[in-house]
Protein backbone atom coordinates (compact mmCIF):
# COMPACT_ATOMS: atom_id res chain seq x y z
CA UNK A 1 0.00 0.00 0.00
CA UNK A 2 1.35 3.70 -0.91
CA UNK A 3 1.83 5.72 1.60
CA UNK A 4 0.06 9.20 2.01
CA UNK A 5 1.42 11.98 0.95
CA UNK A 6 2.12 14.85 3.77
CA UNK A 7 -0.07 17.23 1.27
CA UNK A 8 -2.79 15.44 2.57
CA UNK A 9 -1.99 13.73 5.60
CA UNK A 10 -4.00 16.99 7.91
CA UNK A 11 -6.83 17.41 5.20
CA UNK A 12 -9.91 16.65 6.38
CA UNK A 13 -13.26 16.77 4.54
CA UNK A 14 -15.39 19.89 4.95
CA UNK A 15 -19.64 19.04 5.05
CA UNK A 16 -22.10 21.42 2.55
CA UNK A 17 -22.90 23.70 5.62
CA UNK A 18 -19.16 24.50 6.33
CA UNK A 19 -18.63 24.77 1.94
CA UNK A 20 -21.54 27.05 1.84
CA UNK A 21 -20.84 29.15 4.37
CA UNK A 22 -17.35 29.78 3.37
CA UNK A 23 -18.90 30.40 -0.20
CA UNK A 24 -21.01 33.04 1.05
CA UNK A 25 -18.22 34.60 3.15
CA UNK A 26 -14.97 34.54 0.95
CA UNK A 27 -16.46 34.83 -2.66
CA UNK A 28 -19.90 36.35 -2.25
CA UNK A 29 -21.97 32.77 -3.62
CA UNK A 30 -24.74 31.88 -2.20
CA UNK A 31 -25.56 28.10 -2.27
CA UNK A 32 -29.42 27.02 -0.12
CA UNK A 33 -31.79 24.46 -0.67
CA UNK A 34 -35.32 25.24 -1.39
CA UNK A 35 -35.98 23.01 1.10
CA UNK A 36 -33.88 24.68 3.96
CA UNK A 37 -36.38 24.53 6.93
CA UNK A 38 -34.32 27.84 8.70
CA UNK A 39 -36.23 29.76 5.77
CA UNK A 40 -39.61 30.67 5.82
CA UNK A 41 -41.80 29.88 3.48
CA UNK A 42 -41.93 32.92 0.94
CA UNK A 43 -37.89 32.49 1.03
CA UNK A 44 -37.72 28.95 -0.02
CA UNK A 45 -40.63 29.46 -2.35
CA UNK A 46 -38.18 32.64 -3.92
CA UNK A 47 -35.22 30.45 -4.24
CA UNK A 48 -37.30 27.86 -5.88
CA UNK A 49 -38.39 30.28 -8.46
CA UNK A 50 -35.10 31.49 -8.70
CA UNK A 51 -33.78 28.62 -9.65
CA UNK A 52 -36.11 27.55 -12.17
CA UNK A 53 -35.65 30.94 -13.77
CA UNK A 54 -32.08 30.43 -13.80
CA UNK A 55 -31.34 27.24 -14.38
CA UNK A 56 -34.87 25.77 -15.75
CA UNK A 57 -37.29 23.46 -13.67
CA UNK A 58 -36.20 20.27 -11.17
CA UNK A 59 -35.29 17.04 -12.89
CA UNK A 60 -34.22 18.60 -16.37
CA UNK A 61 -31.28 17.32 -15.84
CA UNK A 62 -29.95 20.78 -15.10
CA UNK A 63 -31.23 22.53 -18.90
CA UNK A 64 -30.96 26.37 -18.17
CA UNK A 65 -33.85 28.29 -18.06
CA UNK A 66 -34.37 31.61 -20.94
CA UNK A 67 -31.70 34.47 -20.21
CA UNK A 68 -34.15 37.40 -21.36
Amino acid sequence: MAAISPIYSHARQRDALELARDGWRQRGILAVSPSDRRLSFSEREFIRELGERLYGSEGRGGAHGSRS
